[in-house]
C-alpha cells in the first residue's frame, strides 16, 4: 500500500555514496550489501548520517538487460565530507519540486509502487527531470529512502520506504 502521491520542495541535501552499476535482476542482491558497507566507512571517519539510507538511481540503459547506475547514500551535515575517497563519493541532491509518496510493504513491493507513481504523474501531467536519448536515461533525482530501521521493525511487509522522483522545472 501507498499513500497518495504529494509535491513537496525539498531543499538541496549533501550526502556521501558508493556508485554501482548493475542489471535490474542483480539490483535487489548485489546493491544490499553496500549500505553495510557506506555505515562502516561513515563510522570509521567519525561522520555521522543526518538522515535514513537511500538509493538514487541515476540512470537506465536500454538494451536487452537494463542496466542500472544507482548510488547507496547517506545524508550528512556537509558537502566536502568524504571528498578524496576512492569508493566513498560525496553528492548532493538537487532542490526543487519533488513528487512523493510513502511504500508500506516488503521492498520487493516497490517497482508496483514506482509504477503507481509514475502512472499518477501521467495523470496528472507532472513531467520528471530527466534527460533521455536514445540508449539512456538520466534522472536528476530518483530515490528510494528507507524509513524503517531493520533492527526495530524485523517485518519486512511493515517497512515503509519513501519513493521521490525530482520534477521538471
Amino acid at each position: 500500500m501507498s499513500d497518495e502521491p504529494q509535491i513537496v520542495h525539498r531543499a538541496e541535501q549533501p550526502y556521501l555514496a558508493i556508485r554501482t552499476t548493475v542489471s535490474m535482476p542483480k539490483l535487489a542482491t548485489d546493491v544490499p550489501p553496500l549500505h553495510a558497507e557506506l555505515s562502516g566507512w561513515l563510522g570509521q571517519n567519525g561522520i555521522v548520517p543526518v538522515g535514513p539510507p537511500f538509493w538514487r538511481y541515476a540512470e537506465f540503459q536500454a538494451g536487452d538487460l537494463v542496466e542500472v547506475e544507482v548510488e547507496v547514500g547517506l545524508p550528512v551535515p556537509t558537502a566536502d565530507q568524504g571528498a578524496g575517497d576512492e569508493r566513498v563519493r560525496p553528492g548532493v541532491l538537487p532542490a526543487g519540486r519533488y513528487a512523493t509518496t510513502v511504500h508500506t510493504g516488503h521492498p520487493t513491493e516497490l517497482g508496483a509502487a514506482t509504477a503507481a507513481l509514475l502512472d499518477w504523474a501521467e495523470r496528472n501531467g507532472v513531467a520528471w527531470d530527466v534527460t533521455e536519448d536514445a540508449t539512456s536515461s538520466r534522472w536528476a533525482a530518483r530515490l528510494e529512502t528507507y524509513l524503517t530501521d531493520p533492527a526495530v521493525e524485523p517485518d519486512l511487509s511493515r517497512w515503509q520506504t519513501e519513493l521521490a522522483i525530482k520534477i521538471a522545472g
